[in-house]
């Protein structure tokens, strides 16, 4: 299938971005709060951590976005989640699934099929992730997948389809699957994300940011991750080690500039099977 977006339209994403500080509500993981906020920092962007109940709900209705990730999800999170996506469903606030780590564990594979009929904007996850959520898969292990992108595919189109949600699956290279069956790869990024706290679970903030600028929420999901994994390319060229590279990595994000976007994204359409080229 063609790819129906080109560099610059992502580049043009990370420059509003910038210009208008979307406000991101954030019910993440307690490991990952503050490097996801300063990755938000970094890109021009306002973090918001409202995750307890009766001021999630408030929030998430004046939000410019909203991230619900699953990773440490505590019994007064879990009804905050649930409180702030139907609030965001109600006013329109696009927003973020990240379900972390569902499938073979049941609390948090419930509630994310519970968080999915509330009209996601984006969902973003692994292979074994996805394919847990469209009911497909077991999970993985632990957070990490056991699959290939490309084997989550016909998951994710079937799971675009079934909820409306643009669905972006992390890997190697990351694919992302809209609901009227767009689909495209981007081919940036480092190993060293994988070493790094967050490093994974803070992309979902920017998915939110970028989600609120635009109603083409594969777009969004699209140019966020470009933007997130050339930062991630360049931290690496001067890196030591995972440590150094956090350090670096939230720099980058910081001078990340749209030529760069335009530059070095690597954009590519998808086959069928899954194949980027």
């Amino acid at each position: 299938m063609a790819i129906r977006y080109t560099s610059s339209d992502c580049a043009a994403l990370l420059e509003e971005s910038r210009a208008r500080s979307p406000l991101v509500q954030i019910i993440t993981n307690a490991v990952v709060t503050n490097f996801t906020a300063n990755v938000l920092l970094a890109l021009g962007a306002a973090p918001a951590m409202v995750d307890i109940p009766e001021e999630a709900g408030q929030f998430a209705s004046v939000a410019s976005g909203l991230l619900v990730n699953l990773g440490t999800p505590g019994q007064e999170q879990r009804a905050a989640m649930v409180e702030a996506v139907q609030a965001a469903d109600t006013a329109g606030t696009p927003w973020v699934l990240d379900p972390v780590a569902i499938g073979s564990l049941t609390v948090r594979t419930h509630l994310a099929h519970q968080l999915a009929t509330h009209r996601p904007s984006i969902i973003r996850g692994n292979a074994s992730e996805i394919l847990a959520l469209a009911g497909v898969g077991t999970g993985g292990r632990g957070v990490d997948s056991t699959e290939e992108p490309a084997s989550a595919l016909e998951a994710a189109r079937q799971l675009a389809a079934s909820s409306g949600s643009a669905v972006a699956v992390s890997g190697a290279v990351d694919l992302f699957v809209g609901p009227d069956g767009q689909m495209v790869a981007a081919a940036n990024g480092n190993s060293l994300l994988t070493r790094v706290t967050g490093g994974g679970c803070a992309l979902g903030a920017v998915m939110a940011a970028f989600a609120s600028l635009t109603d083409d929420a594969v777009l969004a999901a699209t140019a966020a991750t470009g933007a997130y994994t050339i930062a991630a390319e360049q931290a690496a060229a001067q890196a030591h080690g995972p440590g150094s590279f956090a350090v670096s990595f939230l720099d980058m994000l910081a001078g990340l500039t749209p030529d760069d976007v335009i530059m070095r994204l690597d954009l590519r359409s998808v086959e069928a099977s899954g194949s980027a080229r």
